[in-house]
């Protein structure tokens, strides 16, 4: 049933009061020892641990798309969705080792300020419009949007009345600054970890049972039996869902693109790294790592689990939508089987992950605009304290913004997970170009860093309507197009990325040899090569995450 027994309500209440409690706590202690400063206000400057950094990183991150879109994907294609985890580890710890160093050296705090910085106002201030509009249209609406969705499932209570709660939950924590954000996460990513064990532990379970049996570990051996085909991470050409994960293109193509991207690139993620030292950033970015490789665990043996129980015969009914087959429904379902008390504890784990995620990136969003278009655009002589006022304000418009426009975005109709790749993914070739060849290149100049923010944009919208008006089943010998249900040759979304990384690439480099062909520019970064120097504790921990990805790879292949 889609209802919360009262202990559940109690279990949740409990959560609730658990997080608001410590996060008033930390606020006080925060105002007792620092001024309300700007850099406290939005990076808590210095006074993030590495466990704390991990953890929020970790809880930024996972939200209603991972627990209802990627067990949705589970339950449709398998084990190849975890890519999304497993290479978000190794892509971390690729951005501890490079990318943070040159941005605590060059003293960045946002990611418009690093393009004001390395290239000029006219990049900065496009981007900074740009992320703003990204995290409002695209990510708070679809994690408020589907979040709301997936508590209504388990509770009944109104999807609209939802979405007004936790966008108030979230603007109660965000308006704590960074520092509240960041420790409150550590309970967050507690719960969200538990209640996702707790989740998978009954699914399990429950298969064991179907077949006779019991115990968890029986439960995962019939899944693997029973659903053999959902435990391949590299799909073949004729695998139906080719176009979503292309084959060895997760590996070495596209997917490296999206997660570079994501990871090193995007404010509401490395904001959790900027206000600390090297060490501890470094340390806690590996810690958000770890916890990445035991993601699938909570996020898709649910779906697999509950795909095996489909075949079996059960939630005929309640897995469909408008009388089809809806994979996006496994979660909750499972989820509605949870006994009272237990039930709550999920409940409340999915919704620290929602909560956890809109205020990071309400953090993020009221930074960018803060330091990055109110200071310096519209009162460059703001005092310390207006600017921590005026972020609070921005919090609670976007917030706003985002409960309204939401239900009009059709993100149920396309699917939350592939609404928001849909939209990032015509943008992050061009930015991972600027960004790239901005750190280590030079010679690159504004003109080139204004090409691929542009011109990536034009190429992924070339290439999405390209199969309409030419036939592309010549790539398909290199499994780079493959025809869909009209006979229509397209290319994988993840493919597409990487071409237009490539030509963006290109085109950067053509650009800046033709304007700055005989030396540095002169905004040039500082790049200093003892900056990657790793410590010791850091590079066993890197060696054992990369052995533990490769070895799951050669598993599962």
């Amino acid at each position: 049933m889609n209802t919360l027994h009262f202990n559940d309500y109690l279990v949740f209440f409990l959560y609730f009061l658990v997080v608001t409690s410590y996060g008033l706590y930390v606020y006080r202690k925060k105002m007792k020892a620092t001024v309300s400063a700007s850099h406290d206000y939005f990076l808590a400057e210095g006074s993030l641990t590495w466990w704390a950094i991990g953890a929020s990183l970790i809880a930024s991150n996972i939200s209603a798309e991972q627990f209802i879109g990627m067990s949705g994907s589970g339950f449709k294609m398998g084990l190849a969705i975890a890519v999304y985890e497993w290479l978000a580890a190794a892509t971390l710890l690729i951005v501890a080792i490079f990318f943070i160093p040159v941005y605590l050296k060059n003293k960045i705090y946002t990611m418009p300020q690093f393009l004001l910085t390395r290239y000029n106002g006219t990049v900065a201030m496009i981007m900074a419009v740009f992320w703003l509009l990204l995290y409002v249209v695209v990510n708070l609406t679809s994690i408020l949007y589907l979040g709301a969705l997936a508590i209504n499932s388990i509770s009944g209570i109104n999807t609209t009345l939802c979405m007004y709660m936790l966008a108030i939950f979230a603007i109660f924590i965000t308006l704590g600054g960074m520092k509240v954000i960041g420790y409150t996460d550590v309970i967050q990513v507690f719960f969200l970890v538990l209640g996702g064990l707790v989740t998978t532990y009954i699914a399990l379970n429950l298969v064991a049972e179907k077949f006779g049996d019991s115990g968890i570990l029986n439960g995962f051996n019939i899944i693997t039996t029973q659903a053999n085909d959902h435990f391949h991470v590299i799909f073949k050409k004729e695998n139906p869902n080719y176009m979503d994960l292309p084959g060895l293109s997760i590996l070495i193509g596209g997917m490296w693109i999206v997660n570079l991207n994501y990871w090193g690139c995007n404010q509401y993620i490395t904001q959790r790294a900027l206000g600390a030292d090297l060490k501890t950033a470094r340390n806690g970015i590996m810690f958000a790592a770890f916890i990445k490789l035991i993601m699938p665990i909570i996020v898709v043996l649910p779906g697999i689990a509950a795909y095996v129980l489909y075949q079996q015969g059960d939630f005929q009914t309640e897995m469909l939508q408008g009388g089809e087959l809806n994979p996006d429904k496994a979660y909750p379902v499972l989820l509605n089987l949870l006994p009272v008390g237990l039930k709550g504890l999920s409940f409340a784990a999915l919704t620290a992950a929602i909560v956890a995620s809109l205020a990071g990136k309400a953090n993020s969003i009221s930074t960018i605009f803060t330091l990055d278009i109110y200071k310096k655009h519209l009162k460059s002589g703001a005092s310390e304290q207006s600017l921590v006022k005026v972020g609070k304000v921005t919090v609670v418009i976007a917030m706003l913004l985002a409960v309204i426009i939401a239900p009009l975005m059709g993100i149920d109709k396309k699917g939350g997970f592939q609404y928001i790749q849909e939209y990032t993914g015509f943008v992050s070739p061009g930015i991972f170009a600027m960004f790239i060849l901005g750190f280590f290149w030079k010679k690159t100049t504004s003109n080139a860093a204004l090409f691929s923010t542009i011109g990536g944009f034009a190429f992924s919208i070339f290439f999405k309507f390209l199969p309409v008006s030419m036939n592309l089943s010549f790539l398909a010998q290199f499994g780079f197009s493959k025809a869909n249900a009209q006979g229509i040759y397209e290319i994988p979304f993840i493919d597409r990325i990487g071409f237009v990384f490539i030509i963006c690439v290109i085109g950067m480099v053509l650009i800046s040899l033709f304007e700055n062909n005989k030396g540095v520019n002169p905004k040039a970064l500082e790049i200093d090569n003892k900056m990657f120097k790793l410590h010791p504790v850091f590079a066993v921990g890197t060696i054992i995450i990369v052995g533990i990805i490769a070895a799951l790879y050669t598993i599962f292949w």
